[in-house]
């Protein structure tokens, strides 16, 4: 079985456009999805967050309208309750040794945008984990932290690969819209990144040899079972 890390935004707020404050942090489905996904295949895995803090979760993502029901908003409220000791206690993200894991998989929310985009400790490991043949799956707006990525001399890590991301339609339609500070797909490609984009909402899953990314929540299974197809 795997060893899995997946790394967490710590963020719990974004400075937007006109420089207010708006709460976010990790989107609850994207999580509970991937994380629920990847043990019940029998692997392990780890959560890791900057500085090891607690990372907090976008409470739009546990109200029924954002969740698809009160149902699953119930089940993703029960699912974090069931982590919490895992959660209160992540790994800190500067002591991670790459050569431990199998795979690392980022979530989304709002949260990557305002921490994991910048983090050098991120970006050592990815730089690490892409240069060894690992599996590198973020989604939604996990993929916001692949800019962290960067060669010795400066060059992004994942210029010229294929991936998908949240596309600036969703963030402006159905995101944090006009007022949203940079916008990742735009981000992405200005670094050299290849962005595949589907249809806005409905589940879209790039994989580029090890690396496999998703569009969206709705994009969260789907990705955690191309994780487990690639982890064989």
């Amino acid at each position: 079985m795997a060893n899995i890390l997946m790394v967490v935004s710590a963020a719990d707020s974004l400075t937007m456009k006109d420089g207010s404050e708006h709460p976010t942090g990790f989107w609850a489905e994207e999580l509970v999805v991937a994380h629920q996904t990847l043990l019940d295949a029998g692997h392990t895995v780890h959560i890791a967050t900057p500085a090891g803090a607690k990372p907090t979760v976008d409470q739009v993502s546990l109200a029924a309208e954002s969740a698809g029901g009160e149902d699953r908003a119930k089940g993703f409220r029960d699912y974090l309750a069931s982590i919490d000791g895992e959660l209160s206690n992540p790994l800190v993200l500067a002591g991670v040794d790459p050569s431990a894991y199998d795979a690392i998989v980022m979530p989304g929310g709002h949260g990557p945008m305002a921490d994991l985009y910048k983090d050098a400790d991120l970006g050592r490991l990815l730089a690490a984990a892409d240069k060894a043949g690992k599996v590198i799956a973020p989604f939604c707006h996990g993929p916001a932290g692949l800019l962290s990525a960067t060669d010795d001399d400066g060059t992004f890590v994942f210029a010229g690969r294929r991936l998908t991301v949240f596309t600036n339609e969703e963030e402006l339609g159905g995101g944090t819209g006009e007022n949203t500070p940079w916008l990742v797909e735009d981000a992405l490609k200005e670094k050299g990144a290849v962005i595949e984009n589907g249809a806005a909402w409905t589940s879209n899953v790039v994989r580029d040899g090890n690396l496999i990314t998703g569009q969206n929540p709705q994009s969260s299974e789907d990705v955690a079972k191309e994780v487990l197809k690639a982890l064989g």
